[in-house]
């Protein structure tokens, strides 16, 4: 029997906002939402400190045509609003299961989410609280992968999980390369090299310069997330 001690005392999720559209072409599907919620819940039960940072692209997926004229700059910060309105309703997803939340917002929004505030974050961390990082990084040209990556250093995390819908790295996608090799354990040089869509080379090349490890895995397999933080060998590991 596997043992249910996890492997970390606090951990950073990413959950891309493809992942949460269910079957839908664009927009919130709740199963999806409750779901996730469950599995953040699960681990939190575990003792661990846990936080997360989602994508927007669920939601500005569907204004993206409307996107393509814009300025890259204002673009950009529309797609940072898309990430709050998916950490809100992660939030609302997780309190419903009597899970503590709290919303980090690079950009100030006092009405509806906490500013991020370091100390602040990793103070909520230590009472318990599920601290949900958005608007990236408050600025333009850095992916929410980036954001991932620069919010798990802050908080000093002990590993990035980055929650997917296959079942770790491969080396063509296996949706349309059946044959495409599957990576247990990989480097972030050999990632960078060759040209694998993990995360973008910034968020790739600041989880090297620091040492921070990398687990990508499917996250909709229910209860993977809590058998990955728990060790079980699930998905691929990424590290120097």
């Amino acid at each position: 029997m596997p043992t249910q001690k996890p492997n970390y005392k606090r951990v950073l999720v990413k959950l891309s906002g493809e992942a949460l559209m269910g079957g839908q072409e664009f927009g919130i599907e709740p199963k999806i939402f409750q779901m996730m919620a469950r599995e953040i819940h699960e681990v939190q039960s575990l003792g661990v400190e846990t936080s997360a940072v989602i994508g927007g692209g669920n939601i500005f997926r569907g204004i993206a045509p409307s996107a393509r004229e814009m300025d890259r700059v204002a673009a950009d910060h529309m797609g940072m609003l898309a990430t709050v309105i998916n950490a809100l309703a992660l939030q609302d997803a997780l309190e419903k299961l009597g899970t503590h939340t709290r919303v980090l917002s690079a950009i100030e929004m006092r009405q509806v989410a906490e500013p991020f505030i370091r100390r602040r974050a990793i103070r909520h961390l230590e009472k318990g609280r599920v601290v949900i990082f958005a608007a990236g990084t408050g600025n333009p040209y850095f992916s929410t992968d980036t954001a991932a990556a620069l919010r798990a250093m802050e908080i000093k995390a002990d590993i990035i999980l980055k929650g997917t819908k296959v079942a770790g790295i491969y080396s063509a996608d296996p949706e349309r390369e059946p044959d495409a090799k599957f990576f247990e354990t990989i480097t972030y040089l050999e990632v960078i090299e060759k040209g694998l869509k993990v995360m973008d080379t910034t968020a790739i090349s600041l989880c090297m310069d620091n040492q921070l490890p990398l687990i990508v895995f499917d996250v909709r397999n229910p209860g993977n997330m809590k058998r990955v933080v728990c060790g079980e060998k699930i998905g691929t590991m990424v590290r120097s």
